[in-house]
């Protein structure tokens, strides 16, 4: 099997920290980390062409299966954040890599990854390898 290299690897997403991600000591809520990675996961979808309304086209849901983040540095109420968003793996199942970044300085504030399945949207039945639309999307070809 030949390996590629899809078109589009990495993208950055730039967002600025809202009051209502906050807590009283204007730290933003651990879990919040995790909709900031949907939402550069999202852009990333995005620039391929693959978004959430071409899965449902090509019939299928990537549901997370897996998830993690590392809490380098506390996050803060109006800070820019930087998020390199990392497509690490790409057959049979979606690896995304995150880096959050403070904008201004570029310090290291969070690291963190998430791993989807493709799976039939009628049957929910796993798939055994990429679907062909995001192959398509991202520019390669297996085999």
């Amino acid at each position: 099997m030949s390996k590629q290299i899809p078109r589009v690897t990495k993208t950055t997403t730039q967002l600025q920290i809202p009051f209502h991600d906050v807590d009283a000591m204007r730290v933003a809520w651990h879990g919040h980390y995790f909709k900031y990675f949907e939402i550069a996961r999202m852009q990333f979808l995005q620039k391929i062409g693959y978004d959430y309304p071409q899965m449902l086209q090509s019939n299928c849901f990537w549901p997370v299966i897996d998830c993690h983040c590392r809490f380098i540095r506390p996050i803060t109420y109006g800070m820019e954040i930087c998020i390199e968003t990392t497509l690490a793996e790409f057959e049979i199942r979606l690896r995304f890599d995150y880096l959050i970044k403070n904008a201004e300085t570029g310090e290291r504030l969070s690291e963190g990854y998430t791993i989807q399945v493709a799976i039939d949207a009628e049957t929910k039945e796993l798939y055994l390898e990429s679907p062909q639309t995001l192959l398509d999307c991202l520019g390669v070809t297996l085999g």
